[in-house]
């Protein structure tokens, strides 16, 4: 077998040829296992993007429909936080168009926690230990 690694976009359009031969997702699938072996997609993929050649869509490109989720910056956070330190986890991930979950994640790795409704650093910096200790004496 030949070292060429097939790519999605390459499989779908042999699944094309494949659909127009009036071959079956399952069939189809064969043929690529005999072709490509491991480097063959699975018999419920082949079925899967048999689909939307029966109803007439034979786009062969990527489509992202999952999978990541958006990547933002930190600046990005940073800066609404800058803008309105009160805002909830729910609100953040809505301006940045990412979950809740995303946000979340970045605060613990910004080191920063919500404290009577504003986020502030887990760690004070040393100013601000200066200053406890000047108001405790």
């Amino acid at each position: 077998m030949s070292a060429y690694e097939p790519n999605s976009r390459h499989l779908r359009e042999v699944l094309i040829f494949c659909f127009n031969m009036k071959k079956s997702a399952s069939k189809a699938h064969r043929m690529l296992s005999n072709t490509y072996g491991e480097a063959a997609i699975s018999e419920k993929t082949c079925r899967e993007w048999f689909q939307p050649f029966k109803n007439g869509d034979f786009d062969v490109e990527d489509q992202h429909g999952g999978g990541r989720e958006k990547v933002f910056e930190e600046a990005e956070l940073e800066a609404l936080l800058d803008q309105d330190s009160c805002q909830t986890q729910q609100k953040l991930s809505g301006s940045l168009g990412v979950t809740q979950q995303a946000i979340s994640k970045r605060m613990n790795v910004m080191g920063m926690t919500q404290k009577q409704g504003n986020w502030v650093p887990y760690e004070l910096k040393p100013r601000d230990v200066e200053r406890r200790l000047f108001a405790c004496e």
